[in-house]
């Protein structure tokens, strides 16, 4: 698998002039074109991408300061409203839509000197943990092409683990950018929710979708998650970041105080994940990190409240997709009424018909207190719990995934059995509190991921303890 080096090396060569942006496009497309058997991308942004370096390569010529990305490629999940290229979230319902307006989040590293040179394949509108409900493809695993590489960021990771750019975007609204982390081998970093704007990219839950980096490193995550975080105008609920720089992070262990989340590590852990999870906590200690058990009770809840909110936030998202404005229409339909069914009907996929049919169940009349309040409750409950546990610790560890990557189509037509796969992730997104997935080794020759997180807005110290762990247990 090729690799790039560090970002903040490239963007330095470039703005040096030893290296052209336009050498690393074409490096980029080059590999994007002789990997698509791992089906990773949805649309390459060629033109667009070669442009924008040959304008980078003559400010650079020019003497002009570019910025702390100069001329480095970069993959978005096609749920990022870009130019260049059709936006889809890998749905047939926005098949040929083509953005007014990118992304905040694209538009911030591009004044950097990003350039965007593809969109990768998630699953549809985001619905998934394996990339295999997207419309248009399957993609595969970079470590073996017979297994999924998690989702729903799983182009996205793949991207990266296959060296097709140096980062890529991705959503996390359960998980989805640090379960495909684990079953990659990449970082994967989630942060608290609100740090980066979600302006312009395709909502699906929108009390707990966050926008992230995938990368190889965590100071590669630290330096693109310092470029878009911070509030802004056009998403009323970003706050404020940390005045000091997210790539500034200490490397010390010792001293910090890690709780191993106890429901984390019990019944349906694999055990080739667990003896390699207490493998890395053995090395945290031996570096001088104080390791007790937090219990969370809560937790053995939260996938179940997460899967009664979230659908809820889609169904109410998807509404807008209804074959009048942009995106697939029935053009057959005789009325208004069979063009909003047909539509609907023809253009979204079976993950995304039976998240809507859910959502709707539990916020309609009669079970909105007995469903949607409920688990609004336990949300309450857990976002308690998290405190209290944060009250007792510096950060809480755990695996990021029961199990590795499964073979494409074992959990296909298993719905439940598919939703299990996020059972480690979504607490975070239901606390709002930063998560990051670092590789730490493998199970049955596959990589698994090792998960921290931390209480709400300390996002850099999470990203220093990372990256000191990063070193321990390489």
């Amino acid at each position: 698998m090729s690799t790039w080096p560090a970002i903040a090396q490239i963007a330095a060569d470039v703005s040096a002039g030893k290296t052209k942006a336009t050498d690393l496009v074409a490096e980029s497309l080059k590999r994007i074109q002789d990997t698509q058997e791992y089906q990773a991308i949805i649309a390459v942004i060629t033109d667009r991408s070669v442009v924008r370096a040959r304008d980078i390569d003559a400010r650079v010529a020019k003497g002009e300061k570019i910025g702390r990305l100069a001329g480095v490629p970069f993959i978005a999940k096609d749920n990022f409203l870009t130019f260049g290229s059709e936006t889809t979230a890998a749905s047939n319902i926005l098949k040929g839509f083509k953005a007014p307006y990118q992304a905040t989040a694209i538009e911030l590293l591009e004044a950097e000197g990003a350039i965007c040179v593809a969109k990768a394949n998630l699953d549809a509108f985001a619905h998934g943990s394996s990339t295999e409900n997207s419309d248009f493809m399957t993609t595969k695993n970079p470590h073996d092409s017979k297994r999924v590489p998690g989702g729903s960021s799983g182009g996205s990771a793949t991207a990266v683990v296959l060296g097709l750019a140096p980062f890529a975007l991705g959503t996390d609204t359960g998980g989805s950018i640090r379960l495909p982390a684990a079953f990659t081998g990449a970082v994967g970093y989630k942060p608290t929710y609100g740090l980066v704007s979600r302006s312009g990219v395709i909502a699906m839950a929108s009390s707990t979708d966050v926008i992230g980096p995938l990368t190889t490193t965590v100071e590669d995550a630290a330096l693109v998650l310092d470029v878009m975080a911070g509030k802004d105008r056009l998403d009323s609920t970003t706050i404020d970041r940390d005045k000091t720089s997210y790539t500034v992070l200490g490397s010390d262990i010792k001293g910090k105080k890690i709780g191993v989340i106890k429901e984390y590590m019990g019944q349906g852990l694999d055990p080739e994940i667990k003896r390699s999870i207490d493998a890395s906590i053995a090395k945290l200690k031996t570096s001088g990190a104080e390791i007790t058990e937090v219990s969370l009770p809560s937790l053995t809840l939260a996938l179940a409240c997460y899967y009664i909110i979230m659908p809820a936030e889609v169904s109410s998202n998807l509404s807008r997709y209804d074959g009048q404005h942009y995106g697939y229409f029935a053009q057959n339909a005789k009325n208004l009424e069979e063009s909003y069914n047909w539509s609907r009907s023809e253009g979204f996929g079976d993950e995304a018909k039976r998240r809507i049919m859910i959502g709707t169940y539990v916020l309609s009349s009669g079970y909105y207190d007995a469903y949607y309040k409920r688990a609004q409750l336990i949300r309450t409950k857990l976002i308690k719990e998290y405190e209290k546990a944060f009250s007792q610790v510096d950060f809480l560890l755990g695996p990021t995934a029961p199990m590795v990557a499964f073979e494409i189509g074992q959990n296909v037509s298993d719905p439940l059995q598919m939703y299990l796969t996020d059972i480690m992730t979504v607490g975070a997104n239901l606390a709002g509190v930063p998560a990051i997935s670092i590789p730490v080794g493998s199970a049955h020759k596959l990589p698994i991921g090792l998960q921290l997180l931390a209480p709400q807005r300390q996002d850099r110290a999470l990203l220093a303890l990372a990256k000191a762990a990063e070193e321990v247990l390489v």
